[in-house]
């Protein structure tokens, strides 16, 4: 039997309404610029893409003015492998791996390894300044305030999450990425068989 119209309205917008959420949240990685910084944040589950030395793609160009008013580009690096860290002031994910970035920046750097951030969407950047002074993290973030940074890698291994983890090989290609917060042995992992590979 069918149900009668108010019913079967009642249904249509109960549907309806699920509809556009799960359209919300399969649009969030493309909300920057939104006034509130966390709409459309995305938590990623560290998955992890490894890109073979033969089939790698120069990284895009990444070039900006950093937190502490100096300007950086990517290119400056040739000959480093970098790990490029996607993170902002208000993402928890980013707040309890920072200390170990910072751990591995500074035990890598002797090797050639050079840490990178991009701060994207922390507004005018003062929140991100008081967390940079209170992790100890001393390697250059690139100020993204709106996201456009991030969209320059969206032809290679564009970063979909907050925080995200790219390295580039010697060569300027990008080599991994890390969708998601990481884990100490899996950034040592994924460094080390970069700064090893024959061609990179």
């Amino acid at each position: 039997m069918p149900f009668p119209g108010p019913l079967r309205r009642g249904a249509r917008t109960k549907a309806l309404v699920a509809l556009l959420a799960l359209l919300a949240l399969g649009g969030c990685s493309s909300s920057a610029g939104a006034a509130n910084p966390q709409q459309g944040y995305v938590e990623g589950d560290g998955a992890t893409t490894v890109v073979p030395v033969e089939e790698r793609r120069p990284a895009p160009a990444l070039a900006g003015r950093t937190l502490d008013g100096a300007t950086l580009d990517l290119t400056d690096l040739r000959g480093s492998v970098v790990v490029v860290n996607v993170w902002a002031s208000w993402c928890p994910p980013c707040r309890a791996e920072a200390p170990m970035l910072q751990t591995v920046a500074a035990a890598l750097r002797a090797r050639g390894v050079r840490f990178v951030g991009i701060d994207t969407r922390d507004g005018d950047g003062a929140a991100a300044r008081a967390f940079v002074q209170n992790v100890g993290l001393t390697f250059p973030s690139i100020v993204d305030p709106d996201g456009r940074v991030l969209l320059a890698f969206r032809d290679t291994l564009p970063p979909q999450a907050v925080p995200s983890t790219l390295i580039v090989d010697r060569e300027g290609r990008v080599a991994a990425r890390v969708i998601g917060p990481t884990t100490e042995p899996r950034l040592r992992a994924l460094i080390e068989r970069v700064l090893t590979q024959a061609g990179a």
